[in-house]
């Protein structure tokens, strides 16, 4: 369902269809009774006594075409409450016949932290479906007309489409099917993004293998499609900075390889491309909004297969960097395909920072359910300043263990180290030590398992179920707040 949000410079009219406005958390509405009809006034006045107040938002029937819906608004609100109001205003009147709503914004507190545009924000993050292969696609429109001067400045405005944008086209990447998705039509689709500015460089298995990109093509070797790492540019600062990198795992479909995979649930690994969906977003998302930063994202795009040519348990390849990795499962792949990805960005880029992105491991969901991202850093600032932008938007991180007692489970004996632990436990730990030993010059560096964040079977605050595209708001309050 498409929500359309028109400001509209004309004096709000008190007899609307549809009107919101906004009190304090107490639905004190003595202030409001300018805005209203006087009739309005003294039937809501009467019937808000037997309402529950600890609802946030009220809805007042005045007749079968016309409501008056109240947003209450705690003192020091945050940013992320109010973008969680707004989507509860869009789950309660989504189906409501009467979709024409018009928003007096002369009824907030203030300016301050830019409310109007948090609250819209959340409806618009909310309202998202896919429904792309549906024969019969919803019609149905949310109009929302905004009068009054709290509205957000026209900066402001674009910035908050380019991050809807972003995580929207995060969201339909990874709803995507892997018949139509795989790592070729994906390339293809990052190309196109040239028109936004950005620099894209796609580099096919003819490069890689002239790069020596080993574990990366290894991964995608028993599939038919072809693999690709494909690096997007975004050179928004006036001077030559070292930019921000952010690597993700594209693995377009993952059956876990000759390793395979248990049946049950296989068809969700679809979303196994969800870290490079979140990199490709963000990367969209700067370029709207014309971030004042350099920032690279790098992806590697393969899919794991069990074919005829697959890589085999056992099989030892020799990675970018130079390190040999035995390979004892052919499911632990995000990792390989990271590895390369990590070491050339580093080489290539020389970032200010690198953040990686993957849905890397189960153990992850096992730690953190679907509450928290699992963060591991070689670097102290970076974890911070993720974990304080993650709160801000209520994409949260927790950070966990790195440390070289773990590299004892990875190291292997027929190479300089093997790509699962086998000995059991410590699985998101041990992947991330894993990925470390490709940080080759100390760059602070900052990997995010996503797995149980990426993907919702029963929704979430600011989505309705299916693909979150958690990371893209997150990552762009952290170059927001600290790199801009």
């Amino acid at each position: 369902m498409s929500v359309i949000i028109n400001y509209k410079p004309s004096f709000f009219k008190k007899n609307s269809p549809n009107i919101i406005l906004f009190s304090d958390e107490n639905f004190n509405i003595s202030g409001l009774k300018k805005n209203v009809l006087n009739s309005d006034y003294s039937f809501i006045s009467d019937l808000i006594k037997t309402k529950d107040k600890k609802d946030k938002i009220l809805s007042f029937d005045i007749s079968s075409k016309r409501k008056i819906i109240l947003v209450s608004l705690k003192k020091n609100v945050k940013n992320f409450e109010i973008e969680n109001l707004g989507a509860k205003f869009y789950d309660l009147f989504k189906e409501n016949k009467q979709n024409e709503y018009n928003l007096n914004s002369d009824t907030l507190p203030s300016k301050l932290n830019n409310l109007l545009g948090h609250f819209l924000h959340g409806i618009k993050l909310k309202s998202y479906i896919f429904e792309k292969y549906k024969t019969k696609k919803s019609k149905k429109k949310i109009s929302i007309i905004v009068t009054g001067k709290n509205k957000p400045s026209f900066k402001d405005q674009l910035k908050f489409k380019a991050i809807e944008e972003g995580t929207f086209y995060t969201r339909d990447l990874v709803s995507e099917p892997g018949n139509i998705l795989h790592p070729d039509e994906y390339a293809k689709r990052l190309n196109s993004l040239k028109k936004y500015g950005l620099k894209i460089n796609i580099y096919d298995e003819k490069k890689l293998k002239k790069l020596g990109m080993n574990t990366l093509l290894g991964v995608g070797q028993g599939s038919v499609r072809g693999s690709y790492l494909v690096t997007m540019e975004w050179n928004g600062a006036k001077d030559k900075s070292k930019p921000l990198a952010f690597v993700g795992k594209g693995v377009c479909f993952d059956t876990g390889g000759i390793s395979l995979k248990p049946a049950k649930f296989m068809e969700d690994m679809t979303y196994d491309m969800a870290g490079s969906a979140v990199v490709v977003g963000l990367m969209k998302s700067l370029a709207l909004r014309k971030a004042k930063i350099n920032a690279v994202g790098v992806v590697g795009l393969v899919e794991n297969m069990p074919g005829g040519n697959a890589q085999r348990p056992g099989d030892i390849v020799k990675s970018y960097s130079g390190k040999t990795v035995e390979i004892l499962n052919t499911d632990a792949e995000g990792r390989l395909v990271l590895a390369d990805a990590l070491t050339y960005t580093e080489e290539k880029f020389k970032p200010k920072f690198i953040v990686d992105l993957a849905t890397l491991t189960g153990a992850i969901i096992v730690s953190l359910g679907s509450e928290y991202a699992g963060l591991f850093s070689n670097d102290d600032k970076l974890s911070k300043q993720l974990i304080n932008a993650g709160e801000k938007v209520e994409e949260k991180v927790w950070r966990m263990p790195l440390n070289k007692n773990f590299d004892k489970l990875i190291d292997s004996k027929n190479a300089d180290m093997q790509n699962i632990n086998y000995v059991g436990g410590a699985g998101s730990t041990t992947a991330a030590q894993f990925l470390q030993r490709f940080i080759l010059n100390k760059t602070p560096w900052a990997h995010l398992d996503i797995a149980g964040m990426a993907f919702s079977k029963y929704g979430g605050a600011l989505n309705s179920g299916g693909a979150t595209g958690y990371g893209v708001r997150l990552l762009n309050k952290l170059i927001e707040d600290h790199y801009e």
